[in-house]
């Protein structure tokens, strides 16, 4: 499986090159409610053989996070778009939309006359949102639904992602739910040690997470 290096220098460093074939930009809620389901999407994707990216992965302020965001979904063969979060809220009934915009980004893509392969994408939808009211456009296509939970994203993600030919066979999705503790708490210990995580660390965690024997 393709991840970063683990060394503090290393990640200070930026991200390391990887493979678009193997690549998946995720589009989804940063916030602490989604962070369960952040964690089982970033171990669906790698218990697959492929990388996660995102516009957090350079770590960078100079760097706009439109040209972040660019820079990652157009150099990653997938993407991941969670529009769970679609919705009005708070007192002023505010919807957050940057997750449209960047799906409409990566749905572009398959249109580019100079790629070698068109990108594909998955969008993730739960089982009570009528997206076909909200996102008409979306109507024509069969969109996975899940329940709000971390073992039906796991396996919407997983049933997708094995179906591309760079997919590497591994853990059942049952077996990936294991490990989210595992993962978790490497996370804290990274979190104690550097506050906000590093994305390079973040991935080589999941990775390790996935690898390790046993639940």
């Amino acid at each position: 499986m393709a991840h970063g290096a683990s060394s503090p220098d290393a990640a200070a460093r930026g991200p390391a090159p990887v493979d678009p074939r193997r690549s998946v930009f995720i589009n989804c809620p940063f916030d602490d409610d989604y962070e369960p389901l952040r964690d089982a999407l970033l171990l669906a994707v790698v218990s697959c053989g492929f990388t996660p990216r995102s516009a957090l992965e350079s770590g960078r302020a100079s760097i706009a996070r439109m040209d972040r965001i660019f820079q990652a979904l157009y150099s990653s063969g997938y993407s991941i778009h969670d529009l769970s979060r679609c919705r009005g809220e708070g007192t002023e009934v505010l919807a957050r939309f940057n997750m449209p915009l960047e799906l409409g980004i990566a749905m572009s893509r398959r249109y580019r006359s100079d790629q070698a392969s068109p990108h594909d994408w998955l969008v993730l939808v739960p089982t009570t949102a009528p997206y076909a009211q909200f996102v008409s456009d979306l109507a024509g296509f069969d969109l996975p639904r899940y329940d709000g939970t971390e073992q039906s994203l796991i396996q919407q993600v997983m049933s997708w992602l094995m179906i591309h030919p760079e997919a590497l066979p591994g853990l059942p999705p049952t077996e990936v739910l294991k490990r989210l503790g595992a993962f978790r708490k490497a996370k804290a210990e990274l979190k104690t040690a550097w506050g906000q995580i590093p994305w390079r660390l973040l991935v080589d965690a999941a990775v390790k997470a996935v690898a390790a024997e046993g639940p």
